[in-house]
């Protein structure tokens, strides 16, 4: 075996992600337009600090948004890692087949049309914008995902992104079309700073439904890892296997669907997260999803707690929306991929 095949012990990659993500989260915590010293923010988390500003900035502003951003960068990974296996496309994710724009056509929908029918705040947050930003999510996959298809029912990579383009712009003016109808600027720039994608209204009771769907929505996909990997050796191949590809593709396009409406209702369409990170796990680990999954979640986890401290922190007191910085980033990582991919090489 060669030297560049080769592999680190999936336990160090583990912990490594583990250290990295206490680290991310400290520093989350103790920067920002505010400094707070690494040992005070220690000392606020176990208790042992006397009361004062620092802990009200920690406790109630700072702490609940790197974990809903952990948990938005662990759900998008995980997300963008299983689309990528269902279409048997490397360039497949979230952001670019138009899930998250579907997603946040729904949301921005929910928000308006609550707004005009007085539907208060703290329902539309917790039940109608969730609930209506998992319809546009999976409404928009199953359009594109139709109009992918080949007339051999497969899917071809310049195909399916076209597809996802298209819907994201078609999307993005009814999203546009919305707020103009509207003719209300109440929630214009809570709706413009949302559909950049950023995790500056976290709360504590916003943490409950993302956190608990991400955390079942996992478990679920982990219990699917073995049809996931059969769907690596083809449609052919899997159904030789006993998969029934078609109704497995169904029902894991719902659950991907939910997990990225929940998910975009709570921090906005942020992209690429679930382009960049599962190929990046996959050369640390290999491509079988049960050990790639877990991988994979702590990864994203990691990548937007540091995004949004970035965020944070480059133009402070100013707060860059991070969706921002993560299409700034994802941007050329996809073109370099797509370059590789038309050089024939294996993308994965």
């Amino acid at each position: 075996m060669s030297r560049t095949s080769q592999k680190p012990p999936y336990a160090a990659v583990i912990t490594a992600l583990l250290i990295a993500l206490a680290a991310a989260a400290t520093a989350g915590l103790a920067l920002g337009s505010v400094k707070i010293p690494v040992t005070d923010v220690l000392e606020i988390l176990t208790g042992r600090a006397e009361p004062s500003p620092f802990r009200t900035i920690v406790l109630d502003a700072r702490l609940p948004r790197v974990l809903l951003g952990a948990a938005v960068g662990a759900g998008l990974a995980v997300i963008g890692t299983v689309l990528q296996a269902l279409v048997r496309n490397p360039l497949a994710d979230p952001f670019l087949l138009g899930v998250s724009s579907g997603a946040s056509a729904g949301a921005v929908a929910a928000i308006v049309l609550g707004s005009a029918f007085g539907i208060g705040a703290g329902l539309s947050i917790t039940v109608t914008i969730p609930a209506a930003s998992f319809a546009g999510a999976l409404l928009s996959l199953l359009l594109v995902y139709t109009l992918a298809r080949s007339a051999g029912g497969g899917f071809a990579t310049g195909r399916l992104i076209l597809a996802g383009v298209a819907v994201s712009y078609i999307l993005s003016a009814l999203t546009s079309l919305i707020l103009v109808i509207a003719d209300s600027t109440d929630h214009l720039q809570e709706v413009l700073y949302w559909t950049l994608g950023g995790l500056g209204s976290a709360r504590w009771d916003m943490l409950a439904l993302p956190a608990g769907v991400l955390i079942v929505g996992t478990a679920l996909l982990l219990a699917l890892a073995r049809p996931l990997d059969l769907l690596l050796v083809g449609e052919e191949g899997a159904t030789v296997l006993g998969l029934d590809t078609a109704r497995f593709r169904a029902a894991v396009f719902v659950l991907a669907s939910l997990l990225t409406g929940v998910l975009v209702a709570y921090s906005g369409a942020i992209g690429f997260v679930g382009l960049m990170v599962p190929h990046a796990a996959r050369m640390l680990v290999g491509a079988s999803h049960r050990a790639l999954l877990p991988v994979v979640a702590l990864a994203g986890a990691v990548f937007l707690v540091a995004a949004d401290l970035a965020a944070r922190t480059v133009a402070a007191p100013q707060d860059i929306p991070v969706g921002v910085l993560t299409a700034l980033t994802g941007g050329p990582f996809f073109l370099w991929l797509l370059r590789r991919s038309r050089g024939g090489e294996a993308a994965v």
